[in-house]
């Protein structure tokens, strides 16, 4: 089913070309909308997987919308995000 999720922390082309890069083998083509804010992506996703991608997108420094996190997992994933886009940027 397609669906479109919300996530915090995409910045640019960069965090755009992580995202694809890295979810890409486990979830396939994602889609990522730079034009609002926050960022959308977008991708053909089953319900079962959605806790998976939860976690793989907090991995990288993006985690969804809404999601709850204290303080220091906040300021964790804004670090990881930061190095997620840097690796985006080299290698797109």
């Amino acid at each position: 089913m397609i669906q479109t999720l919300k996530v915090q922390n995409v910045k640019c082309g960069g965090c755009a070309s992580t995202l694809k890069t890295k979810l890409m083998d486990t979830f396939g083509e994602i889609e990522v909308d730079l034009t609002k804010e926050p960022r959308e992506i977008t991708l053909d996703i089953e319900e079962i997987q959605l806790e998976a991608l939860a976690s793989k997108l907090k991995s990288l420094g993006y985690p969804l919308v809404g999601e709850s996190m204290g303080f220091v997992d906040s300021t964790s994933a804004k670090a990881k995000s930061f190095v997620s886009c840097a690796i985006g940027k080299m290698n797109s």
